[in-house]
C-alpha cells in the first residue's frame, strides 16, 4: 500500500495534468475531439494503478478530501463569468435557440430513463446517460455522481459519469459536421467564403481588456470565488430540508452570477480571463483526482450498457438538430452552422460546439450570429436550464425515490 499525503496527492495530480497536456497536443485524435487533459492523464494513471494492483499487489491511495471544494470553486467561477449583458447581442435567434433547447433537455433525459428501464438499471443512471453528462459535461457529471453515490448509495456511478462525459465529447465532435453538411446539401445553403470576414468572426471578442492579467486581478477574482463558496454553502444549508433538493453547486453558481452582474453597480470589476483560469485549474485538479481514483474494472462492467445508451442518444441528437433546431432557427446557413454546434454541446461541451463551427466556417464561410449565440448559451444558460430540468426529474418518486 502506497499512501500519499495531501501535498503528494496534489503533486501527483499536477504531474498527471502535465502528462495529459503532452498527450493531447501530440496525439492528433485527442486534440481533434478536444479530449480534456485531466481525462487523458487521469485514465493513464488509473490504468497504471490497476496494473500495479492486479499484477504486483501494490495499491496506491490518494488524499482527495479537497475534491468537493475544488468542484464548488469551479461552479462559482462559472457564475462569476456569466455576463447577462451578452444576452441582448443574440437577439431573436438566441431566444429561438433556447426554445429549441428546453424541450430537448427533457427529451434527452426521457431517452436516458427509457434506456435505463430497458437495461434494468437504476433510473438515476439513465439521467447520468442523459443531460447530466452529455449536456453538463464532466463537471456537472462529477457533481451529480458524488451526490448519487452519497445519497442514493449507487455503486460505480462516478465511473459511468466520467466515461459518458468523455465519450460524449468524441461523439459531439464526430456528429456535428456531418449533420450540418447534410442540411446544407439538402437545402442548398452556402456561406460567403471571404477570408477577411471569416477571420473577424471565427471567434467573438467578448472582453475589451487586452492588458496582461495582474497579481491584483487574481486576488480579486479568487476572493470573489471564495465568497461564492461561503455564501453558496450557507444558502444550501438554509434550504437543506426543503421539499425540493437543489445541488450545492447551484447556489455557488447563482452567487457568482449575482456578484458578476450586481457588482458592476458597486464598482467591482472582475477580469473574466483570470476568473476563467481559476475555474479551469479547479476543475482540472478535480477531474484529475477523480480519474486517478477510478476503478477500471467497474468501467469495464458498464461498457456494454453505456455504449448502447450513448448510441441511441447520438442518433436522437442528430435527428433533433436536423429536423427541429434547424427549422426553428430560420432555416438558413447560420441555422445549419448552429445545428452542428447544437450537436457539439448537447453531446459534449461548448468547446466541442465551437470547434464544430470553426471547422465548418473555414470551409463554407463565416457565421457571425452563431459565434455570439452559441458561446453565450453554452457558457451558463444551458447549465441553469439543465439544473432546473434535472431537479424536477429527480424529485419525481419513480426517479429519485427508488
Amino acid at each position: 500500500m502506497i499512501s500519499l499525503s495531501p501535498v503528494q496527492s496534489l503533486l501527483a495530480c499536477c504531474l498527471v495534468l502535465v502528462v495529459g497536456r503532452v498527450l493531447t497536443t501530440r496525439i492528433g485524435i485527442l486534440a481533434r475531439y478536444s479530449i480534456p487533459d485531466p481525462i487523458v492523464g487521469g485514465l493513464l494513471f488509473a490504468a497504471i494503478a490497476y496494473l500495479l494492483s492486479a499484477w504486483g499487489g501494490i495499491s496506491v491511495s490518494l488524499e482527495t478530501s479537497i475534491k468537493p471544494t475544488l468542484l464548488l470553486l469551479f461552479f462559482g467561477c462559472i457564475g462569476l463569468t456569466a455576463n447577462l449583458k451578452l444576452l441582448a447581442k443574440g437577439g431573436p435567434r438566441l431566444i429561438a435557440f433556447l426554445l429549441a433547447l428546453i424541450p430537448f433537455l427533457i427529451l434527452q433525459n426521457a431517452v436516458g430513463l427509457g434506456m435505463a428501464w430497458l437495461l434494468d438499471m437504476h433510473p438515476l443512471m439513465g439521467l447520468l446517460g442523459g443531460t447530466i453528462t452529455l449536456v453538463g459535461g464532466h463537471g456537472t457529471g462529477a457533481a451529480y455522481a458524488t451526490r448519487f453515490a452519497d445519497v442514493n448509495n449507487i455503486q460505480d456511478v462516478m465511473a459511468l459519469a466520467m466515461t459518458a462525459a468523455t465519450l460524449g465529447l468524441v461523439l459531439g465532435g464526430v456528429v456535428g459536421g456531418p449533420v450540418a453538411e447534410w442540411i446544407m446539401r439538402r437545402h442548398k445553403l452556402a456561406g460567403s467564403l471571404d477570408p477577411a470576414a471569416d477571420a473577424r468572426h471565427d471567434a467573438p471578442d467578448l472582453t475589451e481588456n487586452t492588458s496582461p492579467p495582474s497579481a491584483g486581478s487574481f486576488i480579486v477574482s479568487l476572493t470573489a470565488a471564495f465568497v461564492c463558496l461561503v455564501v453558496g454553502g450557507y444558502l444550501a444549508a438554509l434550504v437543506e430540508d426543503a421539499p425540493v433538493s437543489l445541488p450545492n453547486f447551484l447556489w455557488c453558481l447563482a452567487t457568482g452570477v449575482l456578484i458578476r452582474n450586481g457588482g458592476e453597480h458597486l464598482g467591482l470589476k472582475l477580469d473574466d480571463r483570470v476568473t476563467d483560469i481559476i475555474g479551469t485549474i479547479a476543475l482540472s485538479l478535480f477531474l484529475g483526482m477523480t480519474m486517478m481514483t477510478l476503478d477500471l474494472s467497474s468501467v469495464a462492467r458498464l461498457a456494454g450498457p453505456l455504449a448502447l445508451m450513448l448510441a441511441v442518444q447520438t442518433v436522437f441528437c442528430a435527428l433533433y438538430a436536423a429536423w427541429v433546431v434547424f427549422r426553428m432557427l430560420k432555416r438558413d446557413y447560420e441555422a445549419a452552422i448552429m445545428s452542428a454546434a447544437f450537436c457539439g454541446f448537447s453531446l459534449g461541451a461548448t468547446a466541442t460546439a465551437i470547434a464544430n463551427m470553426q471547422a465548418l466556417t473555414r470551409r463554407h464561410g463565416p457565421a457571425p450570429e452563431a459565434f455570439i449565440v452559441v458561446p453565450v448559451t453554452g457558457a451558463f444558460l444551458v447549465d441553469i436550464l439543465n439544473v432546473i430540468v434535472l431537479t424536477s426529474l429527480i424529485s419525481l418518486p419513480f426517479v429519485g425515490g427508488m
